[in-house]
C-alpha cells in the first residue's frame, strides 16, 4: 500500500511538473512577432513632412560614423532653419540657428527615440519620436515643462516620409 501511494504521489507530481512546463504556454514560433531589424540610427533618413504644417519639414542625414544630423526648415521662411546632430549618446550638443540651445538624444528601442531640448541650460522639452511599423511616419510626442521640470503642456506632431 505504501509504495502504491509513492508511486502515486510520484506520478503526480511528474504530471504537474510536464504540465506546468513553459513551452505550453508560449504560442507556436509562427505566430510569435517578427524580429524588428530596422536601426534606429538610419531608420529616419530623408525628408519628413509635417501633416498639419506644410512649414515644418524635418530631414534627417547621416552624420559621422553612426550619428545623425537633423534639419528642420520652413519653405516659406529658410533663414528659420535650425539643425542639430547626434551620436544617440545622450550627449548635449549645440544647435545650430537657435542660439543658447543645446539637444541631446537617446536610442529607447529600435523604433522610439528621446530627445531633450535644454534652452540657456534648462530642460525645457522632451520628445519621443516613434517611428511607424512600416518606418515611414514618425509620430512625436512634445512634453514642455518649466524650469523646476513640472509639466506644462504635451502635444503630438505626425510626420510622413516623402516620397522620392
Amino acid at each position: 500500500m505504501r509504495y502504491r501511494n509513492l508511486f502515486t504521489c510520484a506520478a503526480l507530481l511528474a504530471a504537474a511538473l510536464v504540465s506546468a512546463s513553459p513551452s505550453l504556454a508560449q504560442a507556436p514560433a509562427a505566430a510569435a512577432k517578427k524580429m524588428d531589424n530596422t536601426d534606429p540610427r538610419t531608420a529616419r533618413f530623408g525628408v519628413w513632412d509635417n501633416t498639419t504644417n506644410p512649414n515644418n519639414v524635418m530631414t534627417y542625414e547621416g552624420y559621422e560614423k553612426g550619428g545623425s544630423k537633423l534639419t528642420v526648415s520652413n519653405p516659406s521662411n529658410p533663414a528659420s532653419d535650425w539643425s542639430y546632430v547626434t551620436m544617440f549618446d545622450g550627449v548635449f550638443r549645440p544647435v545650430t540657428g537657435q542660439p543658447g540651445s543645446e539637444t541631446a538624444v537617446e536610442i529607447i528601442n529600435p523604433k522610439s527615440i528621446r530627445i531633450y531640448n535644454k534652452r540657456d541650460g534648462v530642460v525645457n522639452q522632451v520628445v519621443i519620436n516613434t517611428l511607424s511599423d512600416d518606418n515611414n511616419t514618425i509620430s512625436n510626442e512634445y512634453i514642455r515643462m518649466d524650469k523646476d521640470g513640472k509639466i506644462t503642456g504635451v502635444t503630438h506632431v505626425t510626420y510622413v516620409r516623402r516620397k522620392k
